[in-house]
């Protein structure tokens, strides 16, 4: 099973995950040339491609859909709430509806040979979803864009062999920060996004149960910095486990493809 990461932030997110019979996407926020050009990085052509998941309707996450399928015409799986939004943001008919797959959080369902359960999760959108993905005896977890996690959120990523979780921005760096009291309030709610401290004390209940590869993901630009995710990140879970080593940890590109990872 093979993974990769095109964009990840609030200016664009996706995803390919890919097991030699199946190719998906895991949003579609960049644009349709970009997309195509992460695709053929991996060797993967867009015909090729089985399903689109998107997890909501932001346009960091939606933004090169419509281009994409209006080529390609790619099966979009999402909950119902979100691919009504969809429809209604295209005001130029580009999508041809018949592709669109409803599903329903913590109902699995099959693409090609994939097995995936989306699952709920907290933030500021119609009815946003992530994803588990598992493939034989594989599982990519994907945990972005949600302000909070609990012991569901932990239950749907248990025993992942690849977390993709949120690590936003940094507390310190966002209250000192320019945004707008609102908007810092949003971010830091419950509807947000992750902070790096709580994104490696999220990680720190997950390592050690089958997990091999993390990516820090959906990184700020305005507050956050990769070496700062991953130093904070690094140094709680050291103080747990020590050497952390045999754990491959690193951070997802916000504009440029990140080195892909084979299980």
């Amino acid at each position: 099973m093979k993974f990769a990461s095109f964009a990840s932030g609030s200016s664009g997110n996706c995803e390919y995950a890919g097991n030699g019979e199946t190719n998906i996407l895991i949003d579609a926020g960049i644009s349709a040339k970009r997309i195509t050009a992460g695709l053929e990085s991996n060797g993967i052509s867009p015909e090729e491609l089985d399903g689109i998941l998107i997890t909501h309707e932001h346009s960091d996450h939606i933004a090169g859909l419509y281009v994409f399928e209006s080529k390609y015409n790619v099966p979009v799986y999402a909950t119902q709430a979100t691919l009504n939004e969809i429809e209604r943001l295209d005001t130029k008919g580009r999508i041809d509806t018949s592709l669109f797959v409803p599903i329903k959080p913590d109902c699995a369902f099959e693409c090609g040979s994939m097995n995936i359960t989306p699952f709920s999760t907290s933030h500021d959108a119609l009815d946003p979803v992530c994803y588990r993905i598992n493939s034989g005896e594989f599982s990519i977890g994907m945990a972005t864009d949600l302000g909070m996690y609990d012991d569901y959120i932990l239950s749907q990523l248990d025993m992942c062999s690849l977390l993709f979780v949120e690590a936003n921005y940094d507390v310190a760096m966002l209250q000192a920060g320019k945004y707008p009291f609102m908007l810092k309030k949003r971010i830091l709610g419950e509807y947000g996004h992750l902070s790096n401290d709580m994104c490696a004390r999220m990680i720190l209940q997950l390592l050690g149960r089958n997990v091999k590869h993390v990516f820090l993901a959906h990184l700020s630009k305005e507050n956050n910095y990769p070496l700062l995710a991953y130093q904070t990140v690094k140094c709680e879970l050291m103080k747990e486990y020590g050497d952390i080593s045999k754990f491959n940890i690193q951070t997802a590109e916000r504009s440029s493809i990140s080195c892909a990872v084979t299980l």
